[in-house]
């Protein structure tokens, strides 16, 4: 017996399929030629010679697409696309700013609420487990060893980037075992404050406070300054990228450093890597906790506006709320976000986007989705956003609000119902006069100093926003407050059921609150445990008895 052969005989491995009927069965001619089925009625015979004409002229097909085509482009000829009804797409949820809307839909039971709940009495109740914190920063004693040269940085941007310069240049300075010359304050086009260091700081507490860790002089010898014709500008630059490690400082700057003796750093913002090792850190915590002080000026005001903030909420036991509100016309030109301003909105803010940051926004190619930057949380809140989320968290219109802002943007229209639902909302043109704020006025890094002196002093501070402010608050509050940031950082994604997810954010702030500094976080923001050490409960109760 031979196997069964799967394969063909032709050799080839597939085989070949069974040749397909030409005609099905039901069809096929019967014995004599006669086919098997025939039409009786009129009706049939007349369909069976049509399909039988199509079967035998199958080339007829190929112009029943033209057919087709034809009869649609005849038909489309006699229909008007005037009447043709236009369907706008439904806005995604949460792109489209209805906030308006929103407090007129609330407003009625938020002005019949008669919860007892005291919001500023028990904001902060979450215990945090790991125990509380305290600075404990500690300072070099003895003399420094000779200088290895100069360095001279230049700070950019507002108050708050160019205090990153300063801490950064400590440690750099530091860390190079050379001599600090105090930092120069670039002039921004935005922020247009021609302030020097000793306007906005206290010069000489800076240099007294870090006078055994990092040698710093107010100017650069007479004797180095003739070798580069007294100017600046001859002086070598480093161009250093942004975020580079302590290490690049010791491979690139120092042999520079000690061949010219002086060198110059521009520009300086964010010019080192937050994950350094803990003697850098150490110099860092130094600068900003401790040797950064505001001048006497500045301070002296600002601790006058606390005291007027805690009398006038003293029905809360001097306790007050402090908000970043960042609702500028430059912040909300450069969110791309659509508000309620329609066309006069639109012009306004194109006008300041072009303004500011000149081609930036109308590059070709680049495309601004305003809803998904909604949708994303990436908004800045606006003033009635802001107390529709303060009184969501139950905190009611006998609280007192202290607002940290630059000009608001349409404010007579857009501050009303935040000063409708917070009644005791101030600021500083009504805490004090003009005649006292007139030193101040025209300097936006001298005004900033103020409401972040005010804020720091608060019981709890709202951040809506983001930036360089409120992350040096959130630092310094936790420096002050046992580790604790007493910080509402809201997630503006969250306002589909409103007081459940307020009260939600509430409670996560306050859960948040203590934070632990991780690789590459900033510690300008999370202080411990680089800046404070952990107290255990002996240690606690000694240390709080301590006058």
């Amino acid at each position: 017996m031979h196997p069964y052969n799967r394969l063909s005989s032709s050799g080839h491995n597939t085989p070949s399929p069974p040749q397909s009927p030409l005609r099905s069965p039901r069809y096929r001619k019967g014995k004599g030629g006669r086919p098997g089925l025939q039409p009786r009625t009129l009706a049939q015979r007349l369909a069976w010679t049509l399909l039988s004409v199509f079967l035998r002229r199958q080339g007829v097909f190929l112009f029943a697409p033209l057919i087709y085509i034809a009869g649609m482009l005849l038909y489309m000829g006699t229909v008007s696309f005037d009447v043709v009804p236009h369907i706008k797409p439904r806005p995604a949820p949460g792109s489209v700013y209805r906030s308006p809307q929103l407090y007129e839909k609330l407003r009625p039971e938020m002005d019949s609420d008669n919860s007892s709940a005291d919001g500023l009495v028990t904001v902060w109740r979450h215990p945090y487990r790991g125990g509380e914190w305290r600075p404990c920063i500690n300072k070099t004693l003895g003399d420094l060893p000779e200088s290895n040269g100069y360095i001279y940085v230049e700070a950019n941007g507002g108050l708050n980037q160019q205090r990153t310069s300063i801490c950064n240049a400590v440690a750099v300075a530091g860390y190079l075992n050379a001599t600090l010359v105090i930092p120069n304050f670039h002039y921004h086009s935005i922020w247009r404050d021609p302030s020097k260091f000793k306007d906005i700081y206290d010069e000489e507490h800076f240099i007294s406070t870090l006078k055994n860790d990092v040698q710093v002089v107010s100017k650069i010898p007479d004797f180095l300054m003739e070798r580069f014709d007294r100017n600046m500008s001859n002086v070598y630059n480093f161009r250093i990228k942004a975020w580079s490690p302590i290490r690049y400082y010791k491979d690139a700057v120092l042999p520079k450093l000690l061949e010219e003796q002086v060198i110059r750093i521009s520009p300086f913002a964010n010019r080192l890597s937050f994950d350094a090792p803990p003697t850098v850190q150490r110099l860092r915590c130094l600068a900003n906790y401790e040797a950064l002080r505001f001048s006497n000026a500045i301070a002296t005001f600002a601790e006058t506006l606390v005291a007027r903030m805690k009398e006038r909420s003293a029905k809360n036991n001097g306790k007050y709320i402090a908000v970043h509100l960042r609702f500028e016309e430059d912040m909300v030109a450069f969110s791309c976000c659509v508000f309620d301003g329609g066309k006069e909105e639109m012009q306004e803010m194109n006008a300041a986007r072009e303004r500011g940051w000149r081609g930036k926004f109308t590059k070709p190619g680049r495309v601004i989705r305003p809803g998904a930057i909604r949708i994303n949380g990436k908004c800045p809140l606006t003033p009635l956003e802001v107390g529709l989320m303060l009184r969501g968290m139950g905190f009611d219109n006998s609280t007192s609000i202290y607002l940290a802002s630059g000009k608001i943007y349409k404010a007579e229209k857009t501050m009303a119902p935040l000063l409708e639902m917070f009644p005791l909302l101030q600021t500083k043109d009504t805490l004090a006069s003009m005649e006292e704020l007139a030193p101040f006025k025209n300097f936006s890094s001298r005004m900033a100093a103020i409401d972040y002196t005010v804020c720091l002093h608060s019981e709890v501070f709202v951040t809506t926003q983001g930036g360089n402010f409120p992350h040096f608050l959130m630092g310094h509050r936790r420096y002050l407050y046992g580790g604790h940031s007493k910080t509402i950082r809201p997630d503006k994604r969250k306002w589909k059921t409103f007081k459940r997810h307020v009260l939600n954010m509430r409670s996560h702030s306050d859960a948040k609150g203590i934070e632990l500094k991780r690789p590459n976080d900033s510690i300008y923001t999370f202080p411990c445990p680089d800046c404070m050490c952990r107290v255990n409960k002996l240690e606690e109760l000694r240390f709080s008895s301590v006058p």
